[in-house]
């Protein structure tokens, strides 16, 4: 009897797409933030050794800006695992690109942000197990630990938010390629706003699950969290 590789999603190849196109404009550095240093190399070096050195993750797709100077330089874009696309203006841009690229149609997509280079094996195992659970597809994510307060128009609080049923999208997000790729060239061509990969799915109607990752998969998204991140790496390498 034959199975699709939907029957057995841990059959399936999984394929990393990292969109690394964008410039960073908060990060106020002289190069894009994903290049900036941390632990002996760059973020976005730091970042696709997580992948790269994962068993399961059979290739990695980075989406890149026409005018990259820095990748060639590093020595993961030799990396025999690592494929290389022009990204877009924006990450769903990228991401679409990057997909297009993948040529096995029964695949699974973990895309990741560029600038989260403290995500954990431990995590990705989490997300690619949850598969048999969440057939469509999910992301990991962190339950909202604080009181939330939504703001009025004159800088005052105006309400408090319940936080109970909130959660902080992280990334990767596991989706089955094609869907994942048909929902988000549908919901640019709708003009939809696509803020990460799931909300796609959602507007698409598919309800991505929760996983719960944990809370040091930072993005470096301002220069106070360079220094964070390093200390979260150097923590990982010493309780690993």
């Amino acid at each position: 009897m034959s199975h699709s590789s939907s029957d057995s999603p841990s059959l399936a190849k999984v394929i990393a797409v990292v969109p690394a196109a964008g410039i960073g404009s908060r990060m106020q550095a002289e190069r894009p933030k994903q290049y900036l240093p941390l632990a002996d190399s760059c973020i976005l070096a730091v970042t696709l050794d997580v992948l790269l050195s994962h068993p399961a993750i059979s290739e990695v797709v980075v989406a890149l800006n026409p005018d990259d100077t820095y990748f060639s330089a590093l020595p993961q874009a030799k990396h025999p695992k690592l494929r290389q696309v022009i990204g877009g203006a924006e990450r769903v841009d990228s991401v679409i690109a990057a997909l297009q690229l993948i040529d096995t149609p029964a695949s699974w997509a973990l895309v990741h942000d560029a600038a989260r280079p403290c995500l954990t094996h431990t995590d990705i195992d989490k997300l690619l197990s949850s598969r048999s659970q969440f057939p469509h597809g999910a992301i990991l994510a962190a339950p909202v630990r604080d009181t939330m307060k939504r703001a009025g128009n004159n800088g005052c609080i105006a309400t408090t938010v319940p936080r109970e049923a909130l959660w902080h999208a992280l990334t990767p997000q596991l989706f089955p390629t094609a869907e994942l790729l048909l929902a988000l060239e549908q919901a640019v061509q709708a003009g939809v706003n696509v803020t990460d990969e799931a909300s796609a799915m959602e507007w698409k109607g598919v309800s991505p699950g929760l996983v719960s990752g944990r809370v040091d998969n930072i993005k470096v998204t301002h220069p106070d969290d360079l220094p964070l991140a390093a200390l979260y790496l150097e923590y990982h390498r010493h309780h690993h």
